[in-house]
């Protein structure tokens, strides 16, 4: 999946871009499918329609409810490089958990 706070326009580009061949993002939520807050965006993992006991988010910034932050898991902004393993850095944790 992917969440993010952005408009559905940008969603679809991100796909472009993360998943051209649309083989590996199953589906997509934006801005709509967040609740919005005194102009706030946030992401409610509900949402998700998962067992949040079974759930993680990995973000550069947790949008998520307060009774969700378990949940998340803080990475760094990405901007594009390449080289940026970040996320590789986290399959040791990631399969953890998936045990």
């Amino acid at each position: 999946f992917i969440y993010t706070t952005a408009k559905q326009d940008y969603a679809k580009k991100l796909l472009e871009v993360l998943d051209p061949r649309k083989k590996l993002i199953r589906r997509c939520l934006s801005q709509s499918d967040c609740v919005c807050s005194k102009g706030c965006y946030w992401k409610d993992l509900t949402r998700l329609g998962r067992d949040l006991a079974k759930t993680v988010a990995l973000d550069h910034t947790i949008q998520g409810f307060p009774p969700q932050a378990a949940n998340w898991i803080s990475v760094p902004h990405w901007s594009g490089d390449p080289r940026d393993e970040e996320l590789l850095r986290l399959i040791p944790v990631l399969e953890q958990l998936g045990q």
